[in-house]
């Protein structure tokens, strides 16, 4: 049986996991009843700040630069079946991030209409900024970005939004991480630098 690792309480895993194990009807019925009172998402909101993952070739010298966000002709190409609004606060690499710009993106987030937040973001200061959002409630915020620019054929851009859009249709109101194939809560993640990933710190 394939792991079904989402790293949150979410419940409707371990629903999931016993429909897979037992084939019991009462599984399938309460499966089956969760996601027929779960509405789709009509609106996503997509804040970029910059970070790896928008970065492209700036000179001969194989220089980057920060570059025009590239999530909104992402999701255009997968033809997506929901409002998507995307607007950028900042072009900026998470080095350079200081808690000013936190300030700003947690104004950003905290007055948007759209209860559905996805966020880019370089992968060095991506955990502080979650942190920092962590006091807005009533909001599904996910951060996500790239360890390879999407300029790259070989980048996990693509996967690492795909995850995250996902995730915010299924996740609880929160603030989460979407990287390296699995969703983590805002309080219990780390960047491995070391081994380039991110995982849990329990």
């Amino acid at each position: 049986m394939v792991a079904l690792n989402f790293n949150t309480e979410y419940t409707a895993t371990k629903e999931f996991e016993k429909v897979l194990l037992f084939r019991d009807d009462k599984y399938f019925s309460n499966y089956a009843k969760f996601f027929k009172e779960t509405s789709l998402m009509q609106q996503l909101t997509v804040f970029t700040t910059g970070g790896t993952i928008d970065k492209v070739y700036f000179d001969a010298a194989s220089e980057f630069q920060v570059g025009h966000p590239v999530v909104e002709e992402l999701l255009t190409k997968m033809n997506v079946s929901f409002d998507v609004k995307v607007k950028q606060i900042m072009r900026i690499d998470s080095l350079d991030m200081t808690d000013e710009h936190r300030k700003i993106i947690q104004c950003a987030v905290r007055d948007d209409n759209c209860a559905n937040i996805l966020i880019t973001h370089g992968t060095d200061g991506m955990v502080e900024t979650a942190n920092a959002l962590n006091q807005i409630k009533g909001k599904k915020i996910v951060l996500t970005g790239a360890l390879q620019p999407a300029a790259f054929a070989d980048n996990d851009a693509v996967f690492n939004i795909g995850c995250a859009v996902a995730a915010i249709q299924l996740i609880q109101d929160g603030v989460y991480i979407a990287m390296n194939g699995q969703i983590f809560a805002a309080d219990n993640v780390i960047k491995n630098r070391s081994k380039n990933r991110f995982e849990s710190i329990l």
